[in-house]
This record gives C-alpha cells, sequence and structure tokens, in this order.
C-alpha cells in the first residue's frame, strides 16, 4: 500500500529572462528557492533574483575573462 508524499516545505527554484544593457538576453536563468526569501519581508522578488544573477554574473566573468554588461530588465519566465 503506497503512503501519500510529504510535501516540501523547501522554496521551489524559479527562472528568470535577463536582458542586459546591450540588447543581449539570458533565458531561463535559474535561481534556487531559498536564494529568493527575504527574512524580513522587505525586497521584492525581482530584486532579490537581481542581485542573484549579478552575484552569478561577477563569478563567471571572473572565470571566463569576459564581462556581462550591466542588467537592464529582469523578468520571471
Amino acid at each position: 500500500m503506497a503512503g501519500r508524499k510529504k510535501r516540501s516545505t523547501k522554496p521551489v527554484a524559479q527562472t528568470f529572462n535577463v536582458v542586459y544593457e546591450d540588447g543581449s538576453l539570458s533565458s531561463n536563468r535559474r535561481i534556487a528557492g531559498e536564494l529568493l526569501v527575504d527574512p524580513f519581508g522587505t525586497e521584492e522578488l525581482l530584486d532579490l533574483a537581481r542581485v542573484v544573477i549579478e552575484k552569478q554574473d561577477a563569478e563567471i566573468a571572473e572565470r571566463s575573462g569576459v564581462p556581462k554588461p550591466p542588467i537592464k530588465e529582469i523578468t520571471k519566465a
């Protein structure tokens, strides 16, 4: 007899589309749900996503030596 699966309380990962100042697009950027939780409830989801994506871009630029342009717009995919 199969039991019911318990629902996870862990926040689900979300995806975002990013448009950069030079017009380039980065689609479906995945961000772990726990990184999008504001303990104080003061920041908007897209603001939290921007911080995480900028950090990812900085890490990628450091490894590749090619910096990403500034982010123009972020939308939920």
